[in-house]
């Protein structure tokens, strides 16, 4: 693959401050029908438990029409508990970058991948991993990078420059990203 092929693979689609200010009704508007999502520094700090917030946003993504499914790389017992909480169905270990997580989960909800969207806080797996099953990539800024595991911490540190070269290309003031 050539650098600038793998460097377009690594750019998310669109980028959001958080999942919590993204235009859904705008998504729908454009087709969009199946809403995929990473939950830790996603939704909420990684390993917490789903909260009032993320509750709601996904009671009112269900009355708008959205079929949802998390695709996390983490372990069963964590995903199931936040997606048992908004009740919703999951793929755990899904070993992203793979596209085959994010597969799956549009083939169970039968909605084609350009109906898709894709929402998670790492360029490296979520990112990465739904551009290349062929979905619509968000990036959001994590919801509290002092929860992070020290692998996602080092992996932070490799994706700052490619983050602030997709939000330069694309006229964002992404400063606050890295703060």
């Amino acid at each position: 693959m050539k650098a600038g092929k793998l460097l377009h693979s690594l750019c998310p689609s669109e980028y959001v401050h958080s999942i919590y200010e993204y235009d859904f009704a705008a998504a729908y508007e454009r087709g969009k029908r199946l809403i995929l999502f990473d939950i830790d520094n996603t939704f909420v700090p990684h390993g917490a438990p789903a909260d009032a917030r993320s509750l709601k946003l996904i009671e009112s993504l269900k009355q708008m029409g959205f079929s949802l499914c998390a695709v996390s790389n983490n372990r069963e017992p964590r995903v199931k508990k936040f997606c048992d909480a908004v009740k919703v169905p999951y793929i755990y270990k899904a070993g992203k970058p793979s596209a085959s997580g994010y597969r799956k989960a549009a083939k169970l909800a039968g909605v084609p991948a350009d109906r898709v969207l894709f929402f998670g806080d790492q360029i490296f797996t979520d990112i990465w991993g739904a551009n290349r099953a062929g979905i619509s990539s968000v990036l959001v800024k994590p919801v509290d990078r002092r929860t992070d595991e020290i692998q996602i911490v080092f992996k932070r540190i490799l994706e700052k420059p490619l983050i602030k070269a997709f939000l330069k290309e694309k006229k964002l003031a992404g400063k606050d990203y890295f703060i």
